[in-house]
């Protein structure tokens, strides 16, 4: 088998990548220690090609092509061009991509083709309070036709997004993405008492604003609480910095403690279990999420967690038993469960170690890419 992995975001040292980058790497590095072949394609960073192996996955980088209004046309055909060439030299399997992928990609004749539900357009578009974009939701809507499965990576996206596409009677799964326990595991590290800790894009859906906003109710009964805001910075369409926005009109308002806001800006992968080790509660009152691997991860390194009570949060946490759960549009909810981990020490380390075990037993990569290999199967036959 030869499974061929669509996206521009695979992790490359020196730039940043979302969570769609972290899970193809993991999966494919897994996929290939079970002897399947995996290659990765997408444009480059920068505007040069590359081609390198590593960990015996073929990553294929497309000098980038960024004429205004013509990019797309380009950049789809030369995806196209290379994995035609790249199936005449080595027959490909499977090719997987997220929602738009395959918008403007001709179908190779025997090939398979997979979309694994992200979270696209219309399943942020509620999240986001906007309209659909007609160009980007005729895209969505065209690639889902080309598309011979699916793979959700949670029962919310499966449902939430079938409001809005159809999956044209194809088989569907729900399989969970995995993640790094080898990476996410107990640091015998010194944890700060006074240190809460967010990890994930800085941006509206993610609820870093009523996050901020809650850190007023938190300092009331903490006063020597810091709150630590880890990842890459979210633009507004005009190009304007989402976190300049925040220190320009969230912060003030919490007048002197917010000098005890900080933002550390985008750091690495290997780098984010350092930043959790430290960590008194992690916190991601998330407005929407497709899985949300942040708490998953963080709870794989016996965290107690507080994740949002909307979308697919009670399908990772268990409240009350394995972390907690909040309403991310309610500070002083957020803020609540933030204090109750911080006011019951001794409960809330018990409810991280069931968290951990859950999080092991759920997204365990040696169960997880077991059950792709097998969907993969299903429908090869």
């Amino acid at each position: 088998m030869h499974i061929c992995f669509l996206t521009n975001e695979y992790p490359k040292a020196g730039f940043p990548h979302g969570g769609l980058g972290s899970f193809v790497k993991t999966m494919a590095e897994a996929l290939v220690q079970k002897g399947i072949q995996v290659t990765v394609l997408g444009l480059n960073y920068i505007e040069i090609y590359e081609q390198t192996e590593e960990n015996s996955v073929t990553v294929i980088r497309l000098k980038r092509n960024n004429l205004k209004g013509v990019a797309w046309y380009f950049n789809s055909k030369a995806i196209a061009k290379n994995l035609n060439e790249l199936h005449a030299k080595n027959p490909i399997s499977i090719v997987e991509g997220a929602e738009l992928t395959f918008a403007f990609l001709p179908k190779i004749k025997g090939v398979k083709y997979v979309i694994r539900l992200h979270g696209g357009h219309h399943f942020f578009a509620e999240a986001e309070n906007r309209t659909i974009n007609w160009w980007k939701g005729f895209q969505e809507k065209r690639s889902f036709k080309k598309a011979d499965a699916f793979i959700a990576v949670s029962e919310y996206v499966k449902n939430h997004t079938a409001n809005y596409l159809s999956y044209h009677n194809k088989p569907i799964k729900v399989i969970f993405n995995p993640i790094n326990s080898q990476l996410f595991q107990p640091q015998a590290i010194a944890i700060d008492c006074n240190n809460v800790t967010f990890a994930g894009t800085i941006c509206e859906k993610k609820g870093v604003r009523h996050l901020i906003q809650a850190f007023s109710y938190i300092k009331k009964k903490f006063p020597n609480v810091i709150l630590h805001l880890y990842g890459r910075d979210w633009k507004f369409p005009d190009g304007s910095s989402y976190v300049k926005m925040l220190q320009e009109k969230e912060l003030p308002k919490l007048g002197t403690i917010a000098s005890d806001v900080i933002f550390h800006g985008a750091v690495s992968f290997q780098e984010i279990p350092d930043a959790y080790a430290k960590a008194a509660v992690c916190v991601f009152p998330s407005h929407m999420e497709t899985l949300g691997l942040v708490a998953p991860e963080a709870m794989s390194m016996e965290k107690t967690v507080v994740f949002t009570a909307l979308g697919p949060g009670p399908e990772v946490i268990t409240h009350n038993e394995t972390g907690l759960l909040c309403n991310p549009f309610k500070p002083e909810d957020i803020a609540s469960k933030v204090c109750w981990v911080l006011e019951n020490e001794e409960k809330a380390i018990e409810m991280a170690k069931k968290g951990r075990k859950k999080v092991l037993d759920m997204f365990d990569i040696s169960i997880l890419v077991e059950k792709n290999i097998q969907f993969y199967n299903q429908f090869l036959k």
